[in-house]
């Protein structure tokens, strides 16, 4: 697999050349693709254990993303990538199963950018993930990320309810340690430094470390009962989770919505879930 330690170190050196914002910004039109592999037992253990999903079964939902997250660092940290990395926040995350994969079967996995939008608060790029098995599409993705910057229009834009959501039950309390970000960050090789410390997140403008998005969709994900049936997922990450926290995961009783929220009521996490 790519070398992750490197993208980081090179989207380390090159973030503080590149302007987020630029109105002739474009994206590099390529594909990177890693050749099928089987998935490592011991980094698929872990990576359940912190969490939540079942020690046996098929691959868990979001772990595609963790397994190609090297090739969308290589793609942006690209000389050719508009974006500075250090920093970029992920947003949105839309995956769709197209069938279950069992953890023995080698994965190929493509990733590219497929577009920028201007966002309130800054510029957001689109990343696309596939993975293939023996050619045949199983698992695909895409994600927002958004490097934040001053926009032109921040003031005028209407802001969002972000607790907006819905009627909700309470199911289940998590206490989030402070180093979650970290612990996360070593299995996953997402080691953005606003997860890591908080003298690192407040260079980004966060009071503290903040957990990763992704690990907030999956642990929501893995406390469902059956996610054999999922076709499709869609999460938005509304408000950062502050390290340490205590959040409450909550469903409707479809189970089509869900939610994670902080001890006050905000919302950090919103998704739906189509069976």
């Amino acid at each position: 697999m790519t070398s992750l330690s490197a993208s980081l170190v090179r989207g380390a050196l090159s973030s503080p050349f590149k302007r987020a914002g630029r109105p002739d910004a474009a994206l590099p039109p390529g594909r990177l693709t890693h050749p099928a592999a089987p998935v490592a037992p011991g980094p698929l253990a872990a990576y359940g254990r912190i969490c939540g999903f079942a020690e046996s079964g098929p691959l868990p939902l979001t772990y595609p993303h963790v397994l190609a997250f090297p090739l969308t660092m290589r793609l942006m940290t690209d000389r050719a990538f508009p974006l500075p990395v250090l920093g970029l926040v992920h947003t949105w995350i839309e995956i769709t199963p197209h069938r279950a994969v069992r953890p023995t079967e080698p994965l190929e996995l493509v990733v590219y950018a497929d577009g920028l939008t201007p966002h309130r608060r800054g510029t957001e790029v689109t990343m696309a993930t596939e993975a293939r098995v023996g050619g045949e599409l199983v698992w695909e993705s895409r994600s927002g990320y958004l490097s934040r910057h001053a926009t032109a229009d921040a003031a005028a834009s209407p802001r969002p309810d972000p607790d907006a959501v819905g009627d909700l039950t309470a199911v289940a309390e998590w206490r989030l340690p402070g180093d979650l970000g970290r612990r996360y960050g070593a299995v996953s090789g997402d080691r953005n430094p606003i997860h890591l410390h908080p003298l690192t997140a407040r260079l980004f403008g966060f009071p503290r470390a903040i957990a990763h998005g992704m690990w907030t969709v999956a642990r929501c994900l893995a406390e469902a009962e059956d996610g054999a049936d999922i076709r499709s997922v869609r999460a938005e990450f509304r408000a950062p989770v502050l390290l340490p926290a205590t959040v409450t995961y909550a469903t409707d009783a479809a189970g089509g919505s869900f939610a994670l929220r902080g001890a006050t009521g905000r919302v950090h996490l919103a998704g739906t879930v189509t069976r």
